[in-house]
């Protein structure tokens, strides 16, 4: 494609709610419980899809699309293969960034933190939760490793299935959680004529302080 295309007049007017600093949750689990709760109530395709980022050790950002399997006072919970890009940028660098943007409602929350394994107990725990097989999958998984087609990833698929056609599938040893535990949250809400809302709670040593940002 040689012409640039603009997309300059791609623009939508927000107008479907607020947000006060003065009357949100003192604590962002629980003001993200809220939003969440609505996002769910509303329908919304995989509302626990989240953008996770990471950096390589030489610098270079990647994002990619994980999905939160369970949240609470001591972090967010995603699992994944730990061989994949993902894990291996968080094997060099903790740091994470996480997004979950809910179109619908014109909300966005981004999360900002560290993150650390899950003990392989828990771990196993989700993993008996799968389907069996998702279970395959994991287990059979080379994730982000480079394959010389789709007939390939199908075969191994297939002689792991065949091994584990019947009985427990072992949860895979570079299979597993991480806790991302936050140390900065912004809750985004869309307004008319670009006036959002950005509402922001930053971590100090008693607490969460909450504060305010420009659109």
């Amino acid at each position: 494609m040689s012409e640039s295309i603009s997309l300059a007049d791609l623009r939508q007017d927000y107008k479907l709610g607020e947000l006060d600093e003065a009357s949100v949750a003192s604590d962002p689990v629980e003001q993200f419980r809220v939003w969440f709760d609505e996002a769910s109530a509303s329908q919304i395709v995989e509302p626990n899809a989240m953008i996770v980022s990471t950096v390589s050790p030489d610098g270079w950002p990647s994002s990619r699309t994980v999905l939160l399997k369970g949240y609470g006072s001591d972090g967010f919970r995603f699992y994944t293969n730990y061989g994949s890009q993902k894990g291996q940028d968080l094997a060099a660098n903790d740091r994470i960034a996480a997004l979950f943007y809910w179109g619908e409602l014109e909300r966005q929350v981004r999360i900002e933190g560290t993150t650390r394994k899950l003990d392989r107990a828990t771990s196993a725990e989700y993993f008996r939760t799968r389907p069996h097989k998702s279970q395959i999958s994991a287990l059979a998984s080379r994730q982000s490793r480079p394959m010389r087609d789709r007939a390939e990833l199908e075969q191994i698929f297939a002689t792991v299935d065949a091994e584990f056609a019947e009985g427990e599938v072992p949860l895979p040893d570079d299979w597993g959680g991480y806790l991302v535990v936050p140390r900065r949250f912004e809750f985004w809400q869309g307004r008319r004529s670009r006036r959002h809302d950005r509402v922001t709670y930053e971590r100090t040593s008693d607490g969460w302080q909450i504060g305010r940002l420009a659109p």
